[in-house]
């Protein structure tokens, strides 16, 4: 099981960088402008409340509250499975945000310029470090939970990585493919500490009442 969780994530980071390479190689453009002509140029169409609501959902996804988060479910991921379990959440937090970071240098694909940004950035926008955030943490999170949240949390999973991934294209800071590049990456080093937390225990932690 772990081999092929291991196989899974390194097919995954290689998707990751040939997407960058298309991205680079311009092959993404036309995709990217269609998904943002659809959702963030009509954000002006869009009322105060919803564009908050799009803020507020970005917010959550990086910077301090990112790592409040993780901080905070690694500690119930402790008491559900044991610090082997909470090692492997917040390694792979820690290690994919790194990683996206150092992608985003290496690719140095420019933000989005079809609106004025809703949200402050810096960095450059391939792959999206909030979307890589929001896979790893809650995919890796609905993989450690108990049997009986197991559902509920693959649900809050897939609403998370959803919302946040439309919140950052809706507020003009990110591509499509950013989102889509960031959510591969994120997803393989959830892959990673699974096969990490596994190995500790001999069993998926997840199986644990």
């Amino acid at each position: 099981m772990e081999r092929r969780l291991l196989i899974a994530a390194a097919g995954l980071v290689f998707a990751v960088i040939l997407l960058g390479l298309a991205v680079g190689a311009g092959w993404t453009v036309a995709a990217d402008l269609r998904i943002s002509h659809a959702f963030a140029l009509r954000v002006g169409e869009s009322s105060p409340a919803f564009i908050t609501f799009m803020q507020w959902a970005s917010w959550i996804g990086g910077g301090t509250p990112r790592w409040v988060i993780v901080i905070l479910l690694c500690a119930l991921v402790w008491r559900w499975c044991g610090p082997r379990c909470a090692v492997a959440l917040a390694g792979a937090s820690l290690l994919s945000n790194l990683s996206s970071s150092l992608l985003k240098i290496g690719f140095g694909v420019a933000r989005p310029d079809l609106i004025e940004h809703l949200d402050h950035q810096t960095s450059f926008s391939y792959p999206s470090g909030h979307a890589t955030s929001a896979a790893v943490v809650y995919l890796l999170l609905a993989w450690l939970v108990p049997p009986r949240w197991r559902r509920a949390a693959w649900s809050l999973a897939g609403v998370m990585i959803v919302l946040n991934g439309f919140s950052r294209i809706m507020l003009g800071v990110h591509w499509a493919s950013d989102i889509a590049g960031g959510t591969m990456l994120g997803a393989a080093f959830a892959l990673l500490g699974a096969a990490y937390a596994r190995r500790g225990r001999g069993l998926v932690p997840a199986n644990r009442e």
